[in-house]
């Protein structure tokens, strides 16, 4: 049976996730309109900076829980990466729908509204009431996939 669009979307979040560098929790994002992907993001350090492998995670050695204090962390999240490399090829989001393996956190969601993303669907919660709280209130319909992945 052919999958969802949906379905199809949240599949390859997974597999962009696949080339995260993060060593706590590995996370795809797609911004996708009309059906087209527009841009793909996943979490690890910007460009040319050496990854946790190599040096160790900030986080874990400084004991920050999940959710809490995002400033102390040398990688960006998957949903900025999708931004910037949309912004770095002049693709306009606006309207678009992120399509992630985890819901947001209070800074990209921030992010996504002010680059005028409509949709959010997503895998896995995140302990983080203020970001659901903030895209509610933007008008920013988010939900979890609860679809099959398979």
């Amino acid at each position: 049976m052919r999958p969802t669009w949906d379905q199809y979307f949240m599949q390859i979040t997974n597999l962009v996730a696949t080339r995260s560098t993060c060593l706590r929790r590995q996370v795809g994002a797609l911004l996708v309109k009309d059906k087209n992907i527009l841009a793909t993001g996943y979490n690890g350090v910007p460009s040319g900076i050496r990854h946790c492998e190599e040096v160790g995670c900030l986080r874990d050695q400084l004991n920050v829980p999940s959710g809490e204090r995002h400033e102390l962390c040398r990688g960006l999240h998957a949903e900025q990466n999708a931004i910037i490399q949309a912004a770095r090829h002049g693709i306009n989001i606006e309207g678009s729908t992120l399509y992630c393996t985890d819901s947001p956190c209070i800074i990209c969601s921030k992010m996504l509204i002010n680059a005028g993303v409509t949709n959010v669907i997503y895998g896995r919660g995140y302990p983080d009431d203020l970001s659901r709280e903030m895209l509610g209130e933007a008008g920013i319909d988010s939900r979890q996939y609860d679809g099959d992945l398979a």
